[in-house]
């Protein structure tokens, strides 16, 4: 019989799978990209590129003089901490909930050892369409992104009503 104290956190696979691809492949661009160098995958939409982000989402925060770093540091750490914590205390039943959290934690991971060890966060997708380029990001914002939006939809479904005995 499995340990209840233990909850769902066994889907921490999946936040273990997204950190360690994530750095694999940002060691992979930064060793292969000149620092902006682009490398164009799709024409007038996506390019591969090397970036380098002091700030949070959109590079809020990025021109501080270097105090944002400790700051995004403590917050992914309490936020990692709170996820870890919540995986633990869910239901079998809340798989989707499960997974989504597993995902974001992995993305806020991948992106908090880059502050640690770097002071900085990797960037190296970039979508862009007719002079208008969306910020650069990488793998663990994608998987903030999938997760935080399989939380939102997961607002929006069906869900039996629990027994509130």
């Amino acid at each position: 019989m499995r340990n209840k104290s233990w909850g769902m956190l066994h889907w921490l696979w999946i936040s273990g799978a997204v950190l360690i691809l994530d750095q694999v492949v940002k060691h992979r661009i930064v060793d292969s990209f000149y620092l902006y160098e682009q490398m164009t995958v799709i024409p007038s939409f996506f390019s591969l590129t090397l970036a380098y982000n002091t700030g949070a989402a959109f590079s809020f925060l990025s021109d501080q003089g270097g105090w944002q770093r400790w700051f995004f540091v403590a917050v992914a750490s309490v936020v990692s901490l709170m996820l870890v914590s919540w995986l633990i205390r869910m239901k079998k039943e809340e798989s989707w909930q499960a997974c989504s959290m597993a995902l974001i934690l992995g993305g806020a991971l991948g992106n908090l050892y880059d502050r640690v060890m770097n002071g900085y966060v990797v960037d190296f997708l970039l979508v862009y369409y007719d002079g208008w380029y969306f910020p650069s990001f990488n793998l663990a914002d994608v998987a903030i992104t999938i997760g935080a939006a399989m939380l939102i939809l997961d607002m929006f479904r069906s869900h039996p009503a629990s027994d509130q005995n």
